[in-house]
């Protein structure tokens, strides 16, 4: 399959955890650990049995904020008012933004990636709570295209997320986000997997699809962002206790 060696191989480069999330009808697995995929004995246990799910999230972690611990691999989790569970994984940081400082109050662990997801999971509840009712399928993607593009500006934004019936795909960083499909469905990776059928993801636009089918498509923002080396430097020093 292609979610496991494939992926994981490209641990090197991103050293400080791995996580895996399993979604079947009546069941979520999700293990994940503080440490390099390609030297793990959980995750080479686990990838002996067959992978058999509709969904799957993997993820190889580099941090840049928060340190390498349990709480901080992805994916993270969360459960809405109406039972609805969000998980979350993010390649990117989070650089500027008013809207999910609070979190840092209410997260596990330290970083900015858990934060958007509890920051997602409030704006749903906020938003259920005014209008009585649980949302549909397009208000929760309508709350999500206007949390990108209102935090798109200045920040990494490369995530997927799944909502138990939608996965939602952004990328806003050029070159970073691929997606090829299969008889199946659709894989999404960082970088290719095989030599061939990969595409570039619909740039600095959400995207949204139910068991493979692509079913939404946001509002193009415009905010591409541009690494930037400095930028990361009060990030390095705030979690170096500097």
């Amino acid at each position: 399959m292609l979610l496991s060696g494939r992926f994981y191989s490209h641990s090197s480069e991103h050293p400080n955890g791995w996580g895996l999330a399993i979604f079947n009808k009546y069941n979520t697995e999700i293990i994940k650990e503080e440490y390099r995929a390609d030297k793990s004995e959980l995750l080479a246990e686990r990838l002996k049995r067959p992978i058999k799910a509709k969904t799957a999230l993997a993820h190889i972690r580099l941090a840049t904020i928060g340190h390498e611990e349990y709480d901080n691999c992805h994916p993270f989790t969360s459960v809405d008012n109406s039972g609805r569970t969000w998980t979350l994984i993010h390649n990117g940081t989070i650089f500027e933004s008013d809207n999910i400082g609070k979190y840092v109050f209410l997260q596990k662990g330290e970083t900015d990636s858990e934060r958007i997801l509890l920051y997602i999971v409030d704006s749903i509840n906020k938003k259920s709570a005014e209008l009585r009712r649980d949302l549909t399928a397009e208000e929760r993607f309508g709350i999500l295209d206007e949390i990108i593009i209102n935090s798109s500006p200045k920040n990494k934004l490369n995530l997927l997320i799944y909502d138990g019936e939608v996965m939602y795909a952004h990328s806003n960083f050029r070159d970073s986000l691929y997606y090829r499909n299969e008889k199946e469905g659709i894989t999404f990776s960082t970088q290719p997997l095989s030599q061939s059928g990969w595409e570039n993801v619909e740039f600095m636009t959400l995207l949204g699809y139910r068991e493979g089918e692509h079913i939404f498509t946001g509002t193009k923002h415009n905010h591409e962002y541009f690494f930037d080396p400095a930028a990361y430097n009060p990030l390095y020093m705030a979690y170096s206790g500097l």
